[in-house]
């Protein structure tokens, strides 16, 4: 099993267009097999500071993720919104940072 927070900086004023643009990917993402959660969190007093916080059931599940055609169309719809991002992969043994 593994976690996964991924950091996303909007330019200013953006947070809320790609909050709604995830909503697609979130209820995508909860269908996928090795999904165990998946959501969405806006920073308190940051509306431009998101943080997706996942579990999922294996690397594997979440190199499947990768694929998906649901998070392919959020990485397109949001590649001129994010200023910022950064993916951190929690082990048992160890953090990755992408």
């Amino acid at each position: 099993m593994i976690y996964v927070i991924a950091h996303l900086k909007t330019h200013p004023g953006k947070g809320a267009e790609v909050v709604s643009d995830a909503a697609p990917l979130i209820a995508g993402t909860r269908k996928e097999a090795g999904c165990i959660f998946y959501d969405l969190y806006q920073k308190p007093g940051e509306p431009d500071a998101l943080v997706f916080v996942e579990q999922w059931k294996s690397r594997e599940a979440l190199e499947a993720h990768f694929a998906e055609p649901h998070i392919i169309a959020f990485q397109k719809a949001t590649a001129e919104l994010v200023a910022d991002g950064r993916i951190e992969v929690v082990h048992s043994d160890k953090v990755e940072v992408l």
